[in-house]
């Protein structure tokens, strides 16, 4: 499969192997609505990298391992972390970071993995991430509770994104190698699974644009898919180096171009793929 962008054409938006602080090995990233770039590394500190990806700043730590991380329309920013087996919010205005939710009584998160705001329904979805366990928690954005919205089984439930109509949602299966999609009906409950596409890669992080096409960073080979409404499967870009792209994680649409952070190395790369992404604050 011939990709659609040569690796000439993508490039690195941001470096921080140098830079002070270090941009330690990222995995997830999110836009804020300035055009600020988040990303998280792996001693759980949280980044704020500027619009042009010429300045890098430490805003918060948690303590443990960032991984995925999402945005509401407050400003608040959703992160997931490994080691502390919990989500947190961060209030980017006055840098408070606090525990937003680990669990229930009848049940603890294990392995949180990417948060999804959905701002229609006032909830927040987390994928975690056990092997051929129950994936997807459903918590309240206003008090933080909830419990497993999803509870079949799911092939290591990775990066995940809503659909164009807000009506599904989309979940990267990276140990099934394939993206399913997961319909909300009109009390908010999920439906039964279905397979969008199956890949030859490890698919991680989901991106919609704004066609509603699903854009797959893939961690292993390095590259970046694109799925479209008939669940065909397109090659946007590929490194077989594993250099501009080294096991990409996450991805984030800003302006036309998609971001993929990189846990390979320390660095953010830029695909510009010419098309915006779905919105999402």
């Amino acid at each position: 499969m011939q990709p659609l962008i040569p690796i000439e054409k993508v490039e690195v938006f941001f470096d921080g192997l140098l830079t002070e602080p270090k941009l330690n090995h990222p995995e997830g990233l999110a836009f804020d609505a300035e055009g600020n770039l988040w990303c998280g590394g792996e001693d759980g500190e949280i980044f704020r990298i500027d619009p042009e990806g010429k300045r890098i700043e430490l805003i918060a730590e948690t303590g443990g391992f960032c991984l995925g991380m999402a945005f509401d329309r407050g400003g608040n920013l959703y992160i997931c972390d490994l080691k502390k087996s919990a989500v947190f919010k961060l209030d980017t205005r006055s840098r408070q970071i606090s525990l937003f939710a680990d669990g229930n009584d009848q049940m603890k998160l294990t392995t949180p993995n990417f948060p999804v705001v959905d701002h229609e329904r006032g909830c927040l979805y987390v994928s975690s991430s056990n092997k051929n366990g129950p994936g997807i928690w459903k918590f309240d954005l206003r008090t933080g509770e909830g419990g497993l919205w999803y509870d079949q089984p799911l092939g290591f439930a990775n990066g995940m994104a809503l659909s164009l109509d807000n009506n599904a949602l989309y979940v990267a299966e990276t140990f099934d190698h394939r993206i399913s999609k997961i319909p909300i009906d009109g009390e908010g409950k999920a439906g039964r699974k279905e397979i969008v596409a199956e890949v030859e890669a490890l698919p991680d992080g989901l991106a919609v644009d704004s066609q509603g096409r699903i854009y797959v960073s893939c961690y292993e080979p390095s590259q970046v898919l694109r799925i479209g409404g008939n669940g065909e499967v397109e090659l946007v870009a590929h490194d077989p180096e594993a250099h501009t792209f080294c096991h990409p994680t996450n991805c984030a649409f800003f302006g036309d171009a998609l971001y993929t952070s990189n846990l390979g190395r320390w660095h953010i790369t830029k695909v510009p793929v010419g098309t915006t992404g779905k919105s999402l604050l």
